[in-house]
């Protein structure tokens, strides 16, 4: 027998019997879930960002609703008539907290939009609202189109925006309307009937259906979206919160005795209405879910890779007029008599392809 003629591996000449494990199984441990524990570590150490929005009118108790959303006094909310005059003009303002929880921190970051819809005259009122966040996405680009950028790129893109409806029991006003159909172009909405204990359960629920329906004749595509259900697990999920929208709140900041037990919840003469834990009282749970921690990851995934990504592409499309200067990229359309090999940005696909030859 040749001695250089190599036998053939174990593995590949007997097929695996009943009695005789795979060559996977006798290898024994690996230990690739420590992967998980590597993400785990790695995540908690550089803590998470989280970018919220709410917008309505004055007196909807949207600090309030912020308030109970994280457990925490995130915003402080003034008294009527104690907090100076109302703003002639929207001005957006915003607070950053760090809230830690069982080891893990998250930097969040809440802007009120004070003076939405309170004017007679609210033409164009929400110009300040969508050039906030297409300012934040041009930021972002502007960090991620550096030659030398920072290893993290701090987020300030907006995740969610709350939007606040008033308990009218009738229909979207056509400034609801119109915001809306530009609004979620941008961002993540989720709306909510503010206030939603002025109103009788019946007189809810028709407010709700009646919502629902400006929404589908005026193409308002909410969060979460029909679109990007990933399984079957998060379709049936995201249909019984699609069939909640909007969602009834009522924001409370204040803890009361209810049975035996501490409780959130708003107190009046005719007894205590719990803002967390009654579903017949607020639908705080279900909100819960689209807004808060349970879908944060989420709404980040969406922001980035949809709402973004939107931005970005229609950026780049104008790259000859991004702004210039040390330490940016030239995303000019590059000469003909340029050594480099030519691409022309008006056409969507060339980079890819430009890139495969130069490599």
């Amino acid at each position: 027998m040749d001695p250089t003629r190599r036998s053939p591996s174990p593995c590949s000449s007997r097929t695996p019997s009943p009695r005789t494990p795979p060559c996977g199984e006798m290898l024994g441990y690996v230990g690739i879930e420590a992967v998980l524990d590597q993400l785990k570590i790695k995540a908690m150490k550089m803590g998470f960002e989280f970018n919220i929005m709410v917008v309505g009118q004055s007196g909807l108790g949207k600090s309030t609703m912020v308030n109970t959303l994280f457990k925490s006094k995130v915003w402080k909310s003034t008294p009527p008539g104690l907090g100076g005059p109302t703003p002639q003009t929207l001005k957006l303002q915003s607070v950053t907290h760090v809230i830690e929880e069982k080891g893990v921190k998250l930097k969040l970051t809440v802007t009120d939009t004070p003076g939405f819809g309170d004017q007679i005259n609210n033409d164009k009122c929400w110009d300040p609202i969508l050039g906030y966040i297409n300012e934040q996405y041009e930021r972002y680009l502007q960090e991620e189109i550096l030659i030398t950028r920072r290893r993290h790129i701090p987020d300030t893109r907006v995740h969610c925006c709350v939007y606040f409806v008033p308990p009218t029991g009738h229909c979207l006003r056509p400034l609801d309307i119109e915001f809306l159909q530009r609004l979620c172009q941008a961002v993540n909405v989720v709306p909510v009937i503010a206030r939603a204990d002025s109103l009788t359960l019946e007189e809810r629920e028709t407010f709700r259906r009646r919502i629902q329906h400006n929404l589908r004749t005026h193409c308002i595509d909410v969060y979460p979206q029909k679109c990007f259900d990933e399984d079957v697990n998060d379709k049936i999920l995201n249909s019984k919160i699609r069939d909640r929208i909007p969602f009834a709140v009522v924001g409370a900041d204040r803890e009361h005795l209810v049975n035996g037990r501490c409780v959130l919840g708003r107190k009046t003469k005719w007894g205590i209405i719990e803002a967390v834990e009654n579903m017949t009282h607020c639908e705080f749970p279900l909100h819960e879910r689209p807004a808060d921690p349970s879908h944060l990851q989420d709404l980040k995934d969406i922001t980035h890779n949809v709402h973004y990504e939107n931005y970005r592409v229609f950026r780049l499309n104008q790259s000859h007029v991004l702004p210039r200067g040390p330490g940016w990229v030239n995303l000019a359309p590059v000469p003909a008599s340029s050594p480099v090999i030519p691409r022309s940005s008006k056409v969507p696909g060339r980079v890819q392809e430009d890139s495969e030859e130069k490599f």
